[in-house]
């Protein structure tokens, strides 16, 4: 019996630089995959403001400038100035703050490498393959407090092995990332993921396309 859809209307997305989770989730909510309307789009930098233009998506610029908490405000605003019901961190490579956290936990959702804690800090790929690692993936999971350490909703990983270069095991990376985290957003906008404690549980139902 297939479930019935609990549809969260609207969802923003935070990103910086990398565009591949961006463009999966823009591609799975076209093709009706996602019953999901996209809000707005908004960054740090503007190297993602000609995707989200081509896409019909309002982006916003939000630069720092030394002062994250008044960005952050400014996101906030934003966020319950449009009933935003799912925060997305499409690879937004900046930490929240407490308050922000506090505030919409349990409503956002991150991505990011299974590598850690092993390869911390810049290019961890490479760093994977200077130790010749043999399974890469990704994680998506509820933000909280801890870096990188919330409640997972989603995993999955890919064999590679020597003959594979460090920008194939960035490729392949980029593929897991954008293919965990639309699972994740499609479990939970679908009501199938509950917060329990540390962990989740996650109700999968009907095969996910």
């Amino acid at each position: 019996m297939k479930l019935d859809i609990f549809i969260k209307h609207l969802k923003l997305l935070l990103a910086s630089k990398f565009d591949h989770c961006l463009i999966e989730l823009i591609n799975k909510t076209k093709n009706k995959n996602l019953n999901l309307l996209i809000e707005a789009v908004i960054s740090n930098h503007n190297d993602l403001k000609k995707i989200s233009s081509l896409e019909n998506l309002p982006f916003y610029h939000f630069p720092i400038n030394n002062d994250k908490l008044k960005q952050e405000k400014r996101i906030i605003e934003f966020i319950d100035e449009k009933k935003i019901d799912i925060i997305i961190l499409a690879r937004y490579m900046q930490i929240l703050s407490r308050n922000f956290v506090d505030r919409f936990y349990g409503k956002i959702i991150n991505i990011h490498h299974s590598f850690l804690p092993s390869f911390k800090g810049a290019k961890p790929y490479h760093q994977a393959f200077e130790r010749g690692v043999k399974i890469i993936g990704a994680t998506a999971h509820f933000v909280n407090q801890n870096l990188d350490e919330g409640p997972i909703i989603e995993q999955d990983v890919e064999k590679v092995d020597h003959e594979l270069s460090p920008s194939d095991l960035v490729t392949i990376g980029k593929d897991i990332e954008a293919r965990v985290l639309y699972k994740a957003i499609k479990n939970f906008s679908e009501g199938r993921v509950f917060l329990n404690g540390k962990k989740t549980i996650v109700f999968k139902g009907d095969k996910i396309l």
